[in-house]
């Protein structure tokens, strides 16, 4: 046989190891996540339930606007999204051979919350009153 016949297989990233141990962190982020929009959800329909309780006795709800939840937000959105994004930049140097600077795909976790944390500051600015 030639050796332009024989093909070696190329290890696919996707098919390495243990599926069991790929299945653990998958799970354990979904459910975090499940737990955070869980709460989320819960404290929106609480308000809801408080604002019907309200209306049903003939109150409306004070209005509380001092112009400082888009700060306040984008500051702990910007904050986590920087500590991810230099947590993240040290997995960079483990596995990332191929990639500039070690810059990958997986810092979007940190870089997805940062810039819109960012923006969330920056709209802040843009929309206060003088």
């Amino acid at each position: 046989m030639e050796e332009a016949d024989t093909i070696e297989p190329t290890p696919c990233l996707f098919l390495r190891g243990d599926m069991f141990a790929d299945f653990v962190p998958c799970i354990s982020i979904v459910s975090v996540l499940l737990v955070i929009f869980g709460f989320i959800a819960f404290m929106r329909y609480i308000n809801y339930r408080e604002t019907l309780a309200l209306a049903e006795k003939g109150l409306t709800r004070p209005e509380q606007k001092n112009g400082k939840g888009l700060l306040r937000w984008g500051i702990l959105v910007t904050a986590l999204g920087l500590a991810l994004s230099l947590g993240l930049y040290l997995v960079g140097f483990d596995s990332a051979e191929n990639y500039p600077l070690h810059l990958g795909p997986w810092l979007l976790g940190g870089l997805v919350p940062l810039f819109l944390g960012l923006g969330l500051i920056l709209s802040h600015f843009l929309t206060q009153k003088e």
